[in-house]
Parts: structure tokens; sequence; C-alpha cells
């Protein structure tokens, strides 16, 4: 089984963005074909090899979180049993389909908000580090004597910007945010922002999975309607933790990239370009990723 880490329309359709995982195409003015490859990046920096499979997990649960969000929030998501009938019959062929099948979403195009926005239901990752240091949270005063991996009273809204391909994402305030993108439309997206985390977070503790936090990304209409874009609670925008081993006070078994993370550290090699994933670090991250699909789904992964 080879991972696909790239993918060739041969013009069919115009490539317009190649990003960490998705390579987007323009289907029309108003839809863009979005495909999963099995690309995969730590430290903002894409391996050389990828994890065969990734793309169709991560397109698979993003359809399953946009189907359970669809009662709360509008998504940029055209559903279709068939995307090859909304696309050029060129693409039918096996050298493309081979490509697209099952990792790829039809989506409406629309205006992006420049906001990464993350909601963190427990403190870990950089907003653990920036506690340590400062007792703050994004900029923010957290409450004193928190732990590890322990939950927040409340989840937050924490944003950051929205940086280009191999760049950093910037943590930054509210209030800097608000200077960003308006303060009426940034506290809209913080309230809905948190109540969909919450939503799924509460789905996700019944199947044994606790989502630590989430990065959603946000679209809005000629209307001023906002719209779930990207993907969404996925273990590429999510950090995963199984509830059964779950304990304050250290780091948790994850579901995420933070596994290629450590493999990263331990061997010095995070942040470096040029890097190829062992197989035994390929198998056992794309193990994960079905861990988390099956559970959090209900599916098996054929």
């Amino acid at each position: 089984m080879s991972a696909i880490t790239t993918t060739d329309l041969n013009g069919i359709l115009p490539l317009i963005a190649r990003g960490k995982v998705r390579d987007i195409y323009e289907v029309d003015a108003q839809t863009l074909l979005f495909v999963a490859t099995d690309r995969i990046s730590a430290y903002d920096v894409i391996m050389e090899n990828g994890i065969p499979q990734k793309g169709q997990l991560l397109t698979q649960l993003s359809e399953f979180w946009f189907e359970f969000l669809k009662p709360y929030v509008k998504t940029h998501l055209i559903e279709t049993d068939d995307i090859f009938k909304s696309l050029p019959k060129e693409l039918s062929e096996d050298k493309y389909r081979s490509q697209l099948e099952g990792r790829s979403l039809l989506v409406r195009k629309y205006k992006l908000v420049p906001l990464e926005v993350i909601v963190r239901g427990f403190i870990t990752g950089s907003a653990w580090k920036e506690y340590k240091t400062s007792g703050t949270v994004h900029g923010v005063k957290a409450p004193e004597g928190l732990q590890e991996s322990q939950e927040f009273p409340t989840p937050i809204f924490t944003p950051s910007t929205k940086a280009e391909q191999g760049e950093h994402d910037e943590n930054i305030s509210v209030e800097k945010a608000e200077e960003i993108v308006g303060k009426e439309l940034c506290d809209k997206i913080g309230k809905l922002a948190v109540e969909l985390y919450s939503r799924a977070k509460e789905y996700a503790a019944g199947r044994g999975i606790i989502i630590a936090d989430t990065k959603f990304e946000f679209g809005v209409t000629e209307e001023g309607e906002l719209v779930l874009v990207d993907e969404v609670l996925t273990p590429d925008s999510s950090r995963f933790w199984n509830a059964s081993t779950y304990a304050i006070g250290k780091g948790q078994d994850s579901y995420d990239k933070q596994f290629l993370r450590d493999w990263l550290t331990s061997n010095g090699l995070n942040g470096k370009d040029g890097v190829s994933m062992t197989e035994d670090i390929a198998q056992r991250s794309r193990e994960k990723y079905i861990e988390a699909y099956e559970a959090l789904t209900g599916k098996k992964w054929a």
C-alpha cells in the first residue's frame, strides 16, 4: 500500500493551492475540490514520505463531523453521493480516480476569516508551555495551580494568526483577534467555536476519546453568516486523548500528530527539512488514525 503525497490532474482542473496536506483545485467560480493527500507535517515541516490512506481517513472523519455539526452551523460541504458526477468526465479515468476517490470533498467557496480558531478544553501544548512561564494562556491570566493536561473550568477560545505555509502560526490574544477581524465578528466566532467544540467533546467522551483542543476555520457568506470550512475535528486539527489512560500532571496517550512530534524530538529532527519517517513510525501513526476514526464514527475501517 503506497502513500499518495501529491496529486496531478494534468491541468483538467486548475490547481490553486497546495497546503501541508490538501491539494485544492477550482471546479468553477463557486466550487472547489479539496483533495487530502497522505502528506503529514509536524513543527510546520512536511515529511518526505506520507502515511498510506491518511487522506482518506481525514476526509471521511471530516465528513462525519460536518454531518454531526450540521444542525448548529452552516458548512462549506456540498453533499453528493458521487463527486465524479460533478467533475469533468476525464477525471473518472482510473489514473485520476485513484488519486481522488475517498479523499476528496466538493466545497463551496467563501471569503475566509483570517484566524486559526482554536478552542482549548484542557491545558497542554503551547498553552501549557506559556502557562508554566507566565501563568497566562494566550496572554490572559489563567487559574493558579493548574497541572499539565488538566481540564479548564470552561473551554476557552484562543485564536492564532493564519500563517503562510512554512511559517509558524502565532498565538494571539482575543483583543488582537478583534483588531484583525473586528469585535462583533470575533465575538460571534468565539461563541460558536466553543459551542461546536463542547458538543463534539461531549460526543467523543461517550466514545472513549477526550478532545483536548481543536482548531476550526470559518468562512463568511455575503450576508455575514459564519460557515465552517476546511477540515474539522480530525487528528491533524485536534488533540485526541485516550480517556482510559488519562491522568492529569503529565502528557497523554494521543491519537494525533503528537506521536510523530515525540519521535522527531527524541531524534533531534524537529523543525528540520528533508526528514523521512521510518516505516515503523509511519505504520504506527496510521494505526493511531484508524483507531480514532473507528472509535468516533463507530465504523470499521476497511
